[in-house]
């Protein structure tokens, strides 16, 4: 399990909270459901979908305790009455058609094997339910990957990953279209799209980096860390330079998933 900042992330993550705004959208709230934000992080979406639920309510989930604590502080109970958080992992819910939605953004790359997740989400939605999900597919962040994949073959890095496996789930519609129907699901929307981060500068880069691509950054030792982002930071503006706003681009790919479980 990585370590997470979550306050080095929450000031970082302004795609992924855009990104899952976006994906909100597509929920046409009644204002009573109930739902579960799988892999909620700091809290923000969380916080978000329990506005548009006055007699609904959230519970977010995560695997940090971090990130968790943060949420908590940040969305009080006082504040947000029908918002609680809780740390666990999301393949091992236990949840019994307790949930009207099912919604996941920005998390389901980093589990290489879903199918316990999957039957988890269908475990967890009532009848008639929605999952809306939204992750990294297959070729995101492919230009910073293979800019990393080069560096590890540096001898100033390598020793850091002799056993060094790929840690993302990087999969496209066939592989969720399968694992979702034998999970019990009946899909509506399977799609992926492309994304265009925009990052300010190269200090944006290094922030992004440093706050989410702990496989990497959390096995160089600490006084190398700074090293390593900032070379990787090199290479990449290198390859993509600044547009003349002064923003770094880089291209991500998202897999999207509606479905509803067939009970």
């Amino acid at each position: 399990m990585y370590c997470w900042d979550p306050n080095l992330y929450s000031s970082n993550s302004s795609a992924q909270k855009n990104w899952g705004l976006e994906l909100l959208a597509k929920l046409h709230f009644k204002g009573n459901e109930r739902v579960l934000d799988v892999g909620c992080g700091d809290g923000k979406l969380s916080a978000e979908i329990a506005r548009n639920l006055p007699d609904g309510s959230v519970l977010g989930i995560d695997l940090s305790e971090e990130m968790i604590t943060f949420a908590r502080n940040h969305y009080p109970t006082e504040k947000f009455p029908n918002l609680a958080f809780m740390q666990t992992d999301a393949r091992k819910l236990t949840f019994d058609s307790e949930f009207d939605i099912v919604f996941s953004n920005a998390v389901l790359h980093w589990i290489k094997a879903p199918e316990a997740v999957l039957k988890g989400f269908w475990k967890s939605l009532k009848p008639g339910g929605v999952l809306l999900a939204q992750f990294g597919g297959r070729g995101n962040a492919a230009e910073i990957l293979k800019i990393i994949d080069s560096m590890l073959k540096d001898e100033k890095w390598n020793s850091y990953f002799r056993d060094f496996v790929f840690p993302y789930g990087s999969y496209g519609p066939e592989e969720y279209g399968k694992w979702l129907k034998d999970s019990g699901f009946s899909v509506k929307r399977l799609q992926m799209s492309s994304k265009d981060m925009a990052l300010e500068g190269k200090k944006g880069l290094f922030a992004w980096i440093e706050s989410t691509w702990h496989p990497y950054t959390q096995r160089v030792p600490e006084e190398l860390k700074e090293d390593f982002i900032n070379e990787l930071v090199t290479l990449f503006v290198s390859n993509h330079p600044l547009d003349d706003k002064g923003y770094v681009h880089v291209q991500m790919v998202r897999l999207e998933i509606e479905a509803s479980p067939e009970k």
